[in-house]
């Protein structure tokens, strides 16, 4: 019988009788294992306490992950929340596209936003273009990208978030929010685009009257 037949018995056999260490405690104690933290040798009752530890910090881990996405989700919703009652008391102002982008500035504490219309865009340039072909808002590095120019300090925004603006069931844009940050992970490429998309729906709604 090969080494690895032998150990595939022990196994089997330890797996079909969990009894077996109760039944036998002086095997416990007895039987030594190398340790993963130094390569010492250890009894097998600390290497089962080492197992533990290593999961119970695992758990810690994961549990304080969770704890601070759920932070930071409460976060998200209440600034949300807030833009959405500046922007209501913002309706009798004169310029509802202007309103938009200073709400958002004031409620997600943002250095630069600003929004086109297309129907009263003179400078579009590759912004429509740009803004019907994006499926989802587009995150990530600033430089170059369109309407990024609208911006009053384009230059120092480093991360940017460009969101399409389009009416209910079409794939056509009717204009696009701009929000900049000079904090280069503000908007990151991986960054979950499900807020900003919430964002563009009600920014839309609000501004959907302006579009003929």
């Amino acid at each position: 019988m090969t080494e690895h037949t032998d150990a595939q018995a022990v196994a089997d056999y330890l797996a079909e009788h969990p009894e077996f260490f109760e039944d036998n405690p002086e095997l416990t104690a007895s039987l030594k294992l190398s340790s993963a933290l130094g390569g010492r040798t250890i009894s097998l009752q600390d290497r089962q306490v080492e197992v533990l530890r290593e999961k119970i910090r695992q758990l810690e881990l994961k549990l304080s992950n969770l704890m601070r996405i759920a932070k930071d989700n409460d976060a998200i919703i209440a600034n949300f929340h807030q833009w959405t009652l500046q922007l209501w008391r913002s309706q009798d102002a004169n310029d509802l596209g202007e309103a938009v982008a200073e709400t958002l500035k004031e409620a997600f504490d943002l250095p630069e936003a600003t929004l086109r219309l297309w129907e009263h865009c003179t400078d579009a340039g590759d912004a429509r273009a740009f803004a019907d072909q994006l499926k989802a808002p587009y995150c990530g590095a600033a430089s170059g990208k369109p309407g990024l120019a609208w911006l009053s300090n384009a230059t120092a925004m480093q991360s940017a978030a460009l969101i399409p603006l389009r009416k209910p069931d079409s794939e056509q844009s009717i204009g696009l929010l701009v929000l900049a940050s000079s904090d280069a992970q503000r908007f990151s490429s991986d960054m979950a685009t499900d807020v900003l998309s919430r964002i563009g729906e009600t920014a839309s709604a609000v501004l959907e009257g302006l579009v003929g």
